[in-house]
């Protein structure tokens, strides 16, 4: 099985995310079902049918997680020396060549990533762009609607 990058900020989260499944939301859940099934026939018990759904997506993410971290490669980013160029877990902050839009954007593994965080996946066409490429360099991404141009502002590495 091959190894999902992942940040060590991205790792930590998730690893909290599973804690608080497994020491909050499962005994809750366990705990409503067994109130539920007090209530008599589970037939036609709504409560207990909810509480089982809801026990079913816990499971399911726990099993998600504990696969996604023991196939997890972590990486830390603080602790890469790139030569100031683009690498995995690169904050990048790029200017849109025709509009002037500034944006900011982190290079994540696709299980953290989140645009609405301004976090993209490593294999999004944006991220292969601009890997490798160095502060003042332009990026071309092919875009559905054409080639869009980047130049790269600033290259962090937090």
């Amino acid at each position: 099985m091959t190894q999902e990058p992942i940040t060590a900020k991205g790792a930590k989260k998730l690893r909290e995310e599973l804690t608080h499944l497994k020491s909050e939301a499962r005994p809750r859940v366990i705990q409503a079902i067994a109130e539920a099934r007090e209530h008599g026939d589970l037939k036609e018990n709504a409560e207990y049918h909810a509480a089982r759904e809801e026990q079913g997506f816990i499971e399911g993410r726990i099993k998600e997680l504990e696969g996604a971290l023991s196939n997890a490669q972590i990486i830390d980013v603080t602790e890469l020396n790139p030569g100031g160029k683009i690498v995995f877990g690169t904050t990048v902050e790029l200017v849109d060549e025709e509009s002037g839009d500034e944006v900011t954007y982190q290079i994540v593994g696709d299980l953290e990533s989140d645009i609405k965080q301004n976090k993209i996946s490593v294999s999004s066409p944006i991220a292969r762009a601009l890997i490798g490429k160095e502060e003042g360099d332009i990026a071309v991404v092919k875009a559905p609607g054409g080639d869009k141009e980047y130049e790269i502002l600033a290259v962090k590495y937090i």
